[in-house]
């Protein structure tokens, strides 16, 4: 199943969209280099980048690397924070048509944006891309079932209700393939999934912008802010809750 290619899907979330996702754990991004053996001289793309959270943080570990999204001011986010990146607009969809400009690839990361791509068609462009011993990484994150995140059921339980209202996420949720099923049925099928968990304090106010960031409620987010507060408030101390967030990565490399 293809969800129909929406390219500013994420306009409304470009301004609040760093300051309410959790970040993604550095100690992600070292493990990936290490698995992926990656050096000065490689090349890496982040795919659907937003404003950029990846791209910034795979860097250091490689000598260049390239940040494709649809939205103009998730790119105009990622070049104030990082100008010596090369960010570009377009989607999946234009990968193809970029293959000469962002070279061999060593490594190509997708955040939160490989279910909004027609993913069996971006693994056959990334396979002629990416070179021989390079990698797919597609980086997520999710709430372990731990006492601290006793809130996030609640959070879970009313977003999940409003975002139904989404055509695009209610056609995923009927009938959907996992990552990892595409995958095996891809020239990428050697699969490996790692994680890093962290804590910190997260501020109620900071999980009600939080629903400005995700495309799927964005729009009705005012309408169930109070409701959002009024859930939340029995787990918080001085207005706020402790949140365990594991940063995950799907590496996906070809068979031998």
């Amino acid at each position: 199943m293809v969800i129909p290619f929406e390219p500013h899907r994420f306009r409304s979330a470009a301004a609040k969209y760093l300051a309410g996702r959790p970040p993604y754990a550095p100690r992600l991004f070292e493990r990936i280099a290490l698995l992926c053996g990656l050096d000065r001289t490689h090349r890496a793309l982040d795919l659907g980048c937003g404003p950029g959270q990846i791209a910034i943080a795979i860097a250091p570990f490689v000598g260049h690397v390239a940040g494709i999204d649809p939205e103009p001011e998730m790119l105009d986010q990622g070049r104030a924070a990082a100008p010596a990146i090369e960010w570009i607009a377009g989607s999946s969809y234009d990968l193809a048509a970029l293959a000469s400009r962002l070279g061999s690839l060593r490594l190509v990361t997708m955040g939160r944006s490989f279910h909004w791509m027609d993913r069996a068609a971006t693994l056959a462009q990334l396979d002629t891309m990416i070179e021989p011993r390079g990698a797919i990484a597609l980086i997520a994150d999710d709430h372990p079932d731990v006492p601290a995140n006793a809130w996030h059921a609640a959070f879970k339980a009313i977003t999940d209700r409003v975002g139904m209202r989404d055509p695009a996420k209610a056609q995923r949720k009927a009938n959907w393939l996992a990552h990892e099923a595409v995958l095996l049925d891809s020239p990428f099928r050697a699969l490996e999934s790692i994680a890093v968990i962290d804590s910190g304090r997260v501020t109620i106010d900071d999980l009600v912008m939080r629903c400005c960031t995700m495309s799927s409620v964005a729009a009705h987010a005012g309408e169930f802010a109070d409701e959002l507060r009024a859930a939340l408030a029995p787990f918080a101390t001085d207005g706020a809750v402790t949140e365990v967030v594991a940063s995950k990565a799907l590496l996906a490399r070809r068979v031998g």
